[in-house]
């Protein structure tokens, strides 16, 4: 699986930071000395469910207002927080925001561990792709902003994508073309297979506005989802030849 760690502490380029990011959460006062204590184990729990809200706060505000338009103090009134609360955890907006692009790219590669030399070609990649419409439907603002820093020529995740990226979708597309060579599928082109899925999958979150102007309606339903998860999977399914 891909060092996110590593990763977001690589982070650097970005013309907006000139700093290694630094972490702030161990600072925070628990209760007890004991790290397996009931109240040290609460606390903790209780500080990872305030940084997933202000993750999910981040991605709203950054999706809307992109890295330049938004601000901690927009963050703050996004999470129904203290811009002192933001600070706390995350040092500065850039940041943050190297968080978030992080955390994307992470859960968006989770999936993929079903895909395996001794799994079932179909049952592994069909589950890698409802994974991937079900986090673009839900988390449609996560995508955007990723989207939106790759279109500026990724300055923040470009090593992210050189390193762990690639050796991820390296040693996915081996399995997958050991499953060609054993026949268990049809010869497609592995990596590109990964661009095809991802470019499937994202774009019902990164032009949600243009798949609901075709289909004239304001919004983007679970019935639409549905359906288009189910095409999706067919499409991919039987260019694999695993229908």
């Amino acid at each position: 699986m891909v060092n996110m760690a590593r990763g977001v502490a690589d982070f650097g380029s970005h013309p907006h930071s000139a700093q290694r990011c630094v972490h702030r959460p161990q600072c925070i006062p628990e209760w007890g000395s004991d790290p397996n204590s009931a109240g040290h184990t609460q606390a903790a729990s209780r500080r990872l469910a305030l940084q997933a809200h202000i993750l999910a706060a981040a991605e709203r505000v950054f999706a809307g207002a992109g890295f330049g338009g938004a601000t901690m103090a927009a963050i703050a009134l996004e999470a129904g927080l203290p811009k002192a609360n933001l600070h706390y955890y995350f040092g500065s907006k850039q940041e943050l925001y190297r968080t978030v692009l992080a955390e994307t790219l992470k859960d968006w590669l989770e999936p993929t561990h079903v895909i395996t030399p001794e799994a079932d070609p179909k049952t592994a990649i069909e589950a890698y792709i409802r994974a991937k419409m079900a986090l673009a439907v839900a988390r449609p603002c996560a995508s955007r902003v990723f989207a939106n820093e790759l279109l500026h020529g990724a300055p923040v995740i470009k090593s992210l994508l050189q390193t762990d990226l690639r050796d991820l979708v390296q040693a996915k597309a081996a399995v997958i073309a050991q499953w060609i060579a054993a026949g268990r599928m049809a010869p497609v082109d592995p990596i590109h297979l990964f661009f095809t899925l991802w470019a499937a999958t994202q774009t019902y979150a990164d032009f949600e506005v243009q798949v609901c102007a075709v289909l004239g309606q304001p919004t983007f339903t679970a019935k639409d989802q549905a359906v288009a998860t189910e095409h999706v999977v067919a499409l991919l399914l039987r260019g694999c030849g695993l229908a």
